[in-house]
Formats: C-alpha cells, structure tokens, sequence
C-alpha cells in the first residue's frame, strides 16, 4: 500500500528542506511505503538543486520538471499522472498546509472517505481585508454554482486513486480543481485546521496580482453559465428603461416642455456603453474558455523526470486497488 504527496512548487528553496522533513515526520510512523512527488514550476532559484541534494539520500523524493512554467494546477495535474499511490494527497509547498494533519486525513480514507478535503478555520499571517474579500469570493462562486461547492477549502486533499483516475480523465483546459474535485463525487469527508502562516518567502498570490482574479473566474466560469443569465437580465432592464425613458421624452415633447437634452443624453449613451462592455466581457470569458478547450493542447509538458523507476510520459495510469489499499489501513 502506497501514499503518494504531490507537491507543486516554484522557487521555494528556502521552504522545501523544512517541509521534506515534517512530511517524514507525519508519514513514516503510518506504517506504510509513500512517495514524494515534486513538480518544478521551472523555478529560477535554487529550489532544485536544494531538492537534488535531498534526494541523494532519500528515495521517497521524485522530481517532475515542467518545459517552462504553466502554473500551479497543471503540474498537480502531472504529479498525478505520474503518481502510483492508492491515495493521493496534494498540497502547497510553502508550508501554510501542516504536513501533520496528513494522519487525520488517512484516517478518513480508511473509514471509508474516497475525498478528504480540508476547511480553514482561520488563516494566520493575512490581513483583515484579505481574509473578508476571500471568503465573500468563495461564497458568490459557490451561491451561483450548478454543483455544491465547499467554502474555505483549499488546494490540501486527499484523493482515493478511483478519484485520481476520473479527474485524469477530464483533460480540462484551465481547470478549476477545488471545483473538480466536488464535480467528480464520491464519498467526502471534511477535516477542519488553522491555516499557518508562510514558512519563508513571499507570497505568490498577492491580493491586487492577477493569480486570485484569474482564480475567481475561473471558478465561477467552470461550474455556472449565471454570468450570462445576469447579463441578459442587466440587457433587458437597460433596455426597459430606455424604453421608457423615450416614452416620456415623446409625452413631454406634446405637453410642450423642453427638456434639456445634451447632459441626459452623454449619461444614457455612457451607462449604455458601459453595460454593452460588460456584457460582452462576460461573454468573451466563455467564448475564450471554449477557444481554449478546442485548441486541444496539453496542460503541461514535461522536460525531465528523476527518481520514477519506469518512464510514464504521455502514459495515464489507470490504478483500482485503492478500495483494497484503504482495507490495509484499517487492519
């Protein structure tokens, strides 16, 4: 029975030796074989080599290295291609996820969880501002999903390899996987923790950067076509009041009173402008999700892997003894 930990980083040199070393600390008294899988963003410090020296004397360290950088869930995504866990966990590298909560969630796994996912009780080393704008962004992605989606739950779950293979199967192109993971089912379980602040470095999501916005369109664009829904509403209240607004322009004009024209005028033509705009930015968000999904390139390329016993490239593998692995634990 194996554990596989997936871990995408981008330079996290000074992260990655302290977290190798809390991930042994929670997995090894488990009882069981695991496998860590680094997935390298194509950082430009000196994470791998600081990974390198590691693995030299450890051989539960595999490396995955991405052709150029393709973000974070494209190379989780790879990290579970070439994964050989009968439950796979993934989870950020800059330590704000405590590897020590890893035991708790095989013990869900082996009660029976096919997904165990975290919730965040609170988050340390983030600013009022940011912790109230995140968790209302959470909670309007969830309010106009078509699927029931958890709030304040990351990217630090544990997969059963069933799920693994289903999610592996989509091919999605800009995945949304706190939403995919929901979409695919199965049995979830929930484990609540305090969030820790980052261990070392700079965060790479910063508030104002694209990474959160991008994020939340994604998320409301993958599982809801409301967006849509709202612009033809916002389309036909505009266009209802301007109906309106040119009935009572004709009435005034036969009752003989003149109406002052040119300021009425600009601030009708700019709201019309302005809600023209954003409709058709809705619409562009769909039409480029649907542009990207029919150009049908990969996710990810790989440039080298280190530590896999046998070549996987452009291999999906197809594991089902997760049931079985899952029985192991519980005896």
């Amino acid at each position: 029975m194996l554990i596989s930990v997936v871990l995408s980083f981008r330079n996290e040199e000074e992260t990655i030796p302290e977290l190798v070393r809390r991930l042994h600390n929670s997995l090894s008294p488990l009882g069981f074989d695991y496998e860590l899988i680094f997935v390298n963003d194509s950082s430009t410090d000196r994470s791998l080599s600081v990974l390198n020296l590691l693995k030299a004397g450890d051989n539960a360290i595999k490396i995955i290295n991405t052709s150029r950088r393709f973000g974070s869930t494209p190379c989780v995504m790879a990290g579970m291609e070439y994964s050989s866990g009968d439950a796979v966990i993934y989870m950020d590298t800059d330590l704000q996820d405590p590897p020590e909560l890893i035991p708790e969630l095989v013990k869900k796994w082996a009660e029976g969880a096919d997904v165990v996912y975290t919730t965040r009780l609170k988050r340390d080393g983030e600013g009022r501002f940011k912790m109230w704008l995140t968790k209302r962004a959470y909670r309007v992605i969830k309010l106009l999903s078509d699927i029931d989606l958890p709030v304040d739950s990351g990217d630090f779950k544990l997969l059963d390899r069933r799920v693994v293979n289903e999610l592996l199967r989509l091919r999605e192109k800009d995945p949304y996987m706190r939403g995919l993971v929901s979409w695919v089912g199965f049995k979830q379980a929930q484990v609540f923790y305090n969030r820790e602040k980052r261990f070392a470095g700079k965060t790479h999501y910063p508030l104002f950067g694209l990474g959160p916005m991008r994020a939340f369109v994604s998320g409301l664009t993958s599982f809801s076509t409301a967006p849509l829904s709202l612009s033809l509403i916002i389309g036909f209240l505009v266009s209802s009041g301007a109906f309106f607004f040119l009935v009572d322009i004709v009435i005034e004009k036969f009752m003989g009173r003149n109406l002052p024209g040119w300021s009425a005028i600009m601030a009708t033509m700019l709201f019309l402008g302005g809600t023209e705009l954003f409709t058709i930015g809705i619409l562009g968000i769909y039409i480029g999700r649907i542009y990207n999904e029919n150009k049908r390139r990969p996710n990810y390329i790989i440039e080298s892997t280190s530590g896999f016993e046998e070549a996987r490239a452009g291999k999906r593998r197809y594991r089902v003894y997760g049931r079985a692995g899952r029985a192991a634990v519980r005896n």
